[in-house]
Parts: C-alpha cells; sequence; structure tokens
C-alpha cells in the first residue's frame, strides 16, 4: 500500500548527519563545564585570570630575589672564608718566621740529648793536651769509668759544709727572732694588762660617781614628789569642801524656779535646772490631752463609717464583676461552638475538595521518563 523502500537522498542525509555532529558538538561545549563557555561571567573569568597570573609573576619574582639573596650571602660567605683562610696562612707564616728567628733548635734546654753532631762536639775526658792517655788513636773514656771522682767528692763535700753551715745560720736566725718576738708579745701582753688595769680602775671610779649622783637625784625627786603630792592633796580637800558649801547654799538644792528659765524664750526651759511643771501647767497639759482623745475617737469613729462604705461598694462591685464574668463566660462558650461548627464544615469542603483532585484532576501524576526527556538537547 505505502512504499517503504524508497531510496534515501543523498543531501537530505548529509545535511541529517551535519546537524546531528554539530549538535553533538554543542552539546559536548554546554553540558561539559569545563569546557563550556555559554552561561559562564567572561569578565569574571579574564579577572581570575588576570590575578592568577599576577599571582604567578609576583611568586616568579619573590623566588628571583630570594634566589639573588642567596647568591650574594653565599658570595659573601665565600669572600669571608677566603678572608679567613687568608689570615691563618699569614698567622703561620709569621709563627713559622718567629720560629725560624727566634725558636732555633740548638737555643732549646734539652736540645743536647737529641743533637745529631753531639759525637761530634764530644770532648774527650781529659782536655788537657800534655795527658800521654790522650792520643789521635787512643780511646777517650770506657763505660763506667768515673775520672772526676776525687774533684766531684771533694766538691760535694765543701757544698755540704756550706749547707750546713746555712742551715745552722739559718737556724740561729729563725731562733732569734723567734726570741724577739717572744719578747714583744710578753711586753705587749704586760702593757695591756696594765692599761686594762686603769680602764678598770677608772670605770669603778666613774660607776661610783654615777651611783651618788643617781641617788642624790632620785632623793630630790623624792621630795619633790611629795611635796607636790602633800600640795593636790591639800589643793583636792580645799576643792571638795567648796563643791560642798557651793552644792549646799546653790540654786539646785533650795530648788530656785527661776534658774529653769531658758534664754531662747519663756516656753523653754533648761533641762538639767528644770525641777518639774506647776499644778497649773498639769492642768492644761491634762485638758489638751482630753481634747486630742475626743478629736481622736471623732476622727476613728468617721474613718470607721467610711470604711464601711468601701467596702460596701467592693461588694457591690464585686456582684457585678461575677454577673458579668458570667456572661462572658457564656458568650465564649456560645462563640467557641460556633467557630467549632464552621471549622467542621472547613475540614469536610477541605476533605471533598482533596478527594475531588485526587480523584479526578491528578490522575495522571508524572514518572520518570517525564523528567529524563528536558536537557537533552541544547535547543
Amino acid at each position: 500500500m505505502y512504499k517503504l523502500d524508497l531510496p534515501i537522498d543523498k543531501k537530505e542525509f548529509e545535511a541529517i548527519e551535519a546537524r546531528r555532529q554539530r549538535e553533538l558538538q554543542r552539546q559536548s561545549r554546554i553540558f561539559n563545564a569545563k569546557v563550556r563557555s555559554i552561561g559562564i561571567d567572561l569578565q569574571a573569568v579574564q579577572e581570575q585570570e588576570r590575578d592568577r597570573r599576577m599571582r604567578e609573576e609576583m611568586e616568579r619574582r619573590r623566588h628571583e630575589a630570594y634566589a639573588a639573596d642567596m647568591v650574594r650571602n653565599d658570595k659573601i660567605s665565600q669572600l669571608l672564608q677566603k678572608r679567613q683562610e687568608a689570615d691563618i696562612r699569614r698567622l703561620n707564616k709569621a709563627r713559622d718566621q718567629y720560629r725560624i728567628m727566634h725558636q732555633q733548635p740548638n737555643t732549646r734546654r734539652e736540645f743536647d740529648l737529641y743533637d745529631p753532631d753531639s759525637l761530634k762536639k764530644d770532648k774527650p775526658a781529659r782536655v788537657h793536651d800534655d795527658d800521654p792517655r790522650c792520643t789521635l788513636s787512643s780511646m777517650q773514656k770506657f763505660e763506667g769509668e768515673d775520672l772526676n771522682n776525687p774533684a766531684r767528692k771533694k766538691l760535694q763535700q765543701e757544698q755540704m759544709r756550706e749547707w750546713a753551715k746555712q742551715q745552722a745560720e739559718e737556724r740561729q736566725k729563725a731562733e732569734d727572732k723567734k726570741r724577739r718576738a717572744d719578747m714583744l708579745y710578753d711586753k705587749k701582753q704586760i702593757e695591756l694588762d696594765n692599761r686594762a688595769m686603769e680602764l678598770q680602775k677608772a670605770e669603778t671610779a666613774c660607776r661610783r660617781a654615777i651611783t651618788t649622783a643617781q641617788a642624790n637625784y632620785n632623793k630630790a625627786l623624792s621630795d619633790e614628789v611629795n611635796n607636790q603630792k602633800e600640795l593636790d592633796k591639800r589643793r583636792e580637800t580645799d576643792d571638795k569642801l567648796t563643791e560642798i558649801a557651793n552644792h549646799v547654799h546653790g540654786d539646785f538644792l533650795t530648788e530656785n524656779p527661776n534658774i529653769s528659765t531658758s534664754a531662747f524664750g519663756p516656753h523653754r526651759v533648761i533641762p538639767d535646772r528644770w525641777k518639774g511643771m506647776l499644778p497649773d501647767q498639769i492642768a492644761e497639759i491634762r485638758k489638751t490631752q482630753k481634747v486630742q482623745e475626743d478629736e481622736r475617737k471623732e476622727r476613728e469613729e468617721h474613718e470607721r463609717k467610711e470604711n464601711e462604705e468601701w467596702e460596701k461598694q467592693a461588694n457591690q462591685n464585686a456582684r457585678a464583676g461575677m454577673v458579668l464574668e458570667r456572661e462572658q463566660g457564656r458568650q465564649i462558650r456560645n462563640r467557641n461552638k460556633e467557630v467549632a461548627k464552621e471549622n467542621l464544615n472547613l475540614a469536610f469542603e477541605q476533605k471533598a475538595h482533596k478527594e475531588f483532585l485526587d480523584k479526578q484532576v491528578y490522575i495522571n501524576p508524572p514518572t520518570a521518563a517525564y523528567f529524563q526527556q528536558f536537557n537533552t538537547i541544547t535547543r
């Protein structure tokens, strides 16, 4: 009925294939985040690239500066090392020159022990020319032979005598010195003892004089104290008698009413002189107190009546408040019932609406294939 084996147009096929290849290339450019250029902030990328290059340039310059600093430090260390080596060579040269000039081997004390020409410099045992034993072909000295023994013994004896004589003289000088020192020490001890005795005598006399003077002073002081006590006792007795007479004949004991009047007014008194109120003053005070008591009772009665009125008003307000509260409670309960009824109707309506959406509107939920068709092409 339909011809399905028609030949395919080559140009059309090439065009379709070209579009397919371009689409694949475009997908690779768009869907690959690493090489994607569409949807990227090119200015920000360029600024990041420029910042990266600047950091790399700064890092390169820092490394070059560090390298130059290291090269300079190496050169300085090499110069210092060369200078140190030159100083060491100069010191060694000066030391060798000093040794050559002032420390020759022949100037040493033990040079005769390792002198290579010691045998050539050695002299024969007898140095006299007329000694028949010292011919040109004769032996000069035998092993163990001591030709200078008599002279050496004589020299040793003289030396021992000199040493003994010197020791005796030194011993005699030491004894004389010790004897003079002992004599001087004894004289010094005697002098110190005499001086100590004189000082002790002077100290005893001084103490005796001080004791006598102190005793005289204490006696005079005791007499003065006794006289002062007697004078104070007499003055105290006179003062007491005078005070007793003043109290006996004074206004305090005589109860003079005029002495209690104060200088600040006739209504004020001096507390330490006041002897009490007069009968007229007491009666006036009692009268004033009676008036104050009557006023207090009248004021208390007035306050009591006022409090009763306030309590009555408070009770009326409390009863009115209870009635108002009951009315408000009745209205709140009625309103809560209406709200509950309205909420129940709303719940039924929402449930019916949800059933309508679930059973009639949302009857074709999207599957995974629906979401997979997105983001498949670049157009």
